[in-house]
This record gives C-alpha cells, sequence and structure tokens, in this order.
C-alpha cells in the first residue's frame, strides 16, 4: 500500500464502497490503480506495461531474491493488483506460486489487471491467508505479505501465532518479506512478535521511494553468514531483474553492518 494523491475525488457511491472495504478502481490513459479509499494507492499498473513494478514497494519486496535466489514455490498473502505475482511469473517461471486472497471482488479484478488465468504453475486462491499459512507447514520458499484493508494491515496477519505459522510454512533458507506502513502506529510490535517468532533473524530497511518499510525474517544462516552472499547474488542477478537489487543489497548490508562485526 502507498500513499500517491487521488487523481480525482469520488463520487457519493464509490465512497460507500470504500467504506465497506470494496476495491475502488481509478484508471486514466496510462495507469489503472487499486485501493480501498482515496486516500492510498495498494496497486498500480502501467497500461502499456502490465508486468512492471510501478510502486517502489513492490521492487523493495523483490529483495528476496538475495535471500533465496532460485525460490520453487512463492506464496504471497493479499492479491491486490497482482504486481508482484505477474512480475514473478514472468521473471521467475520456473517456481510455483500462490497468491492467496480472502476478498473476491478483488479476485474479480483480475482481467483488468493482466492477471494471468490459473494454471501450471500459477493460482489465485480465494481463501483466508492465516489459515492458508496455518494448514501448509514446510510448504514455501518465499512468503510474501502484503494483506491490507482500509484500516491497514489486517489484524489477523499481525499477531504472534500467526507469524510463528509463518515460520513453520517456510522451508529451510526461505524468507518472509512484509510491507509495512510507517504510518502504522503498531508497526514496532509486528517488528517485535517477528522477531520473536524468526529468533531474530529480521532485517527492516526503507522501502524504494515510499513511505513504507519492507521487512525481511530468514529461516536460514546466520545473517553473518548470509551477508557475503548479498553482494554476490545482487551483482550476478541484477541484468536480469527490472528491480534495484544492488540498492536493497546495500541497504541490506547497512543494517546488518550495525548488528554484527562483518
Amino acid at each position: 500500500m502507498n500513499y500517491p494523491v487521488p487523481s480525482r475525488s469520488p463520487s457519493d457511491k464509490e465512497t460507500e464502497a470504500g467504506h465497506q472495504n470494496e476495491p475502488i478502481v481509478q484508471e486514466d490513459y496510462r495507469l489503472v490503480s487499486l485501493g480501498f479509499d482515496y486516500s492510498a494507492t495498494q496497486s498500480m499498473m502501467h497500461k502499456s506495461d502490465p508486468d512492471c513494478l510501478v510502486l517502489g514497494y513492490t521492487r523493495t519486496m523483490m529483495g528476496f531474491l538475495l535471500f533465496h535466489p532460485k525460490p520453487k514455490h512463492i506464496a504471497m498473502i493479499g492479491l491486490g493488483g497482482g504486481s508482484l505475482a505477474k512480475y514473478c511469473r514472468r521473471h521467475l517461471p520456473d517456481a510455483q506460486f500462490t497468491a492467496v486472497e480472502i476478498n473476491p471482488e478483488v479476485i474479480a479484478l483480475r482481467d483488468r489487471f493482466h492477471i494471468p488465468p490459473d494454471g501450471p504453475g500459477f493460482q489465485v486462491l480465494c481463501a483466508d491467508g492465516a489459515e492458508y499459512v496455518r494448514e501448509n507447514p514446510k510448504t514455501n520458499d518465499v512468503l510474501l505479505l502484503d494483506g491490507f484493508n482500509r484500516n491497514g494491515q489486517a489484524e489477523e496477519l499481525c499477531t504472534t501465532s500467526f507469524y510463528d505459522h509463518c515460520y513453520a510454512n517456510l522451508r529451510n533458507y526461505g524468507v518472509l518479506v512484509v510491507n509495512l506502513l510507517n504510518s502504522d502506529a503498531r508497526m514496532d510490535a509486528y517488528i517485535s512478535r517477528i522477531q520473536t517468532s524468526f529468533d531474530d533473524q529480521v532485517i527492516v530497511v526503507d522501502a524504494e521511494k515510499s513511505g513504507n518499510k519492507i521487512l525481511f525474517a530468514y529461516k536460514g544462516d546466520q545473517f553473518p553468514r548470509l551477508a557475503r552472499k548479498i553482494f554476490e547474488r545482487a551483482r550476478r542477478m541484477s541484468a536480469l531483474h527490472d528491480v534495484s537489487l544492488n540498492s536493497t543489497a546495500h541497504k541490506l548490508i547497512q543494517k546488518l553492518s550495525l548488528l554484527y562485526v562483518l
């Protein structure tokens, strides 16, 4: 979720829809965006390049590649406009991608946002993300958490037990990636809970060009050992991806250097 200025004022009907957590789509000649009210944009798509990651926080979330360069199973909680789903489908075709979205009205917009149909290697489930994580232990290499409604992060996706289940859902060397809002007064509590669930293997960095922070929680090597791999992975993969992996790598190493002797 991001915070650009709304392109127009909502009608009375649309305002009522937003209050009911119904998705609101705005469109101009270049862009299509999705939100749940008119103060924030959850997803944005270039009509000329539907698979491009427009919002900075989504590009930073792709930093999971620095932890797990070749994931076989990726799950995302919260579909939105499918920006990360489309990007991963295009650039990581060998990975099985599962998007879990609780709101059927969001899923109903998938054609408008050029989200591919279900098929081998890709599926969208209309399900509760917390239940999915709890009921599928040791399933995923990457777990992307971007589940919002008009009140912010969904409460059931912020509990200690949920984060414990995220840890259990991941395979060894898996990574949880969480989109956090700087404006959320509960953010520090979320971070503390995740640190407990992941044995303090947590790094939080500023998202690219947005008022967000991105949290990476790792179920693998201790961070000092991982740090030696991050720059090499960024160098090797940067030419393959339309995201600034080098910038994210610098942010990660900077944070790690404050915690460890590297």
